[in-house]
């Protein structure tokens, strides 16, 4: 092979190496984006199933413990959105408990000592029952009368009717009932009567004694 012939198979190996060097980085290349997208798209779908476990999580703490339509899940779905059913806290509005009493309504049915009341878990128990036997009484005419009925878009139930009364008492839930719904009443966190007939509507109450005069 003669000096020329060399030069040319030279130029021809050193062509044919760049090619195959061009082509495998280029391959690499492209290998390595796609890792580095795959790798997004996974991180991505960790997060957001993160996210969603995380928001699942959360749910799952504002939310009472699922009872069904007992009366036990009545009265601890009500706690919840009262007090989240903490038996120790006040607001601060002064009321106090698991349920939210106030010095007035403890009064009523026979607790006369604030302290007492928010210390004994059994006590505030106690009360609670006590309190929807004597609301019960109060509101008996409107619960044979009402109950089935809708107003403002909500269908009127005794466990609804009960409630209410929690919230806003006896008298307030009678005016709404007798005037189908056009006489409202919102507590100082914007809770009305309306939201609470609807959130607690359908649950199981009818072991609840009527009592006038219902106390501790």
């Amino acid at each position: 092979m003669n000096k020329k012939q060399v030069l040319k198979f030279n130029v021809l190996v050193a062509v044919l190496v760049l090619t195959l060097i061009l082509s495998f980085g280029f391959s690499a290349i492209q290998k390595r984006e796609v890792t580095l997208h795959d790798a997004n798209k996974v991180t991505g779908l960790l997060a957001y199933t993160v996210s969603m476990e995380e928001d699942q999580t959360i749910k799952e703490f504002e939310q009472p413990p699922f009872l069904g339509k007992s009366f036990n899940g009545f009265k601890e779905a009500l706690a919840f959105k009262e007090s989240r059913g903490d038996y120790f806290t006040v607001n601060q509005f002064g009321y106090m408990g698991k349920y939210q009493f106030g010095t007035s309504t403890l009064r009523t049915i026979g607790i006369h000592s604030n302290s007492d009341f928010l210390n004994d878990p059994e006590l505030q128990e106690r009360a609670f029952i006590t309190n929807l036997e004597r609301n019960k009484w109060v509101l008996r005419r409107g619960i044979k009368w009402y109950v089935g009925r809708v107003f403002n878009g909500v269908k009127v139930t005794e466990s609804g009717i009960l409630a209410a009364a929690h919230l806003a008492g006896p008298g307030n839930v009678k005016r709404y009932l007798r005037t189908h719904g056009a006489s409202g009443f919102e507590d100082a966190n914007g809770a009305s009567i309306r939201y609470y007939m609807k959130k607690f509507a359908g649950y199981d109450v009818t072991h609840i004694k009527a009592e006038k005069a219902a106390k501790i």
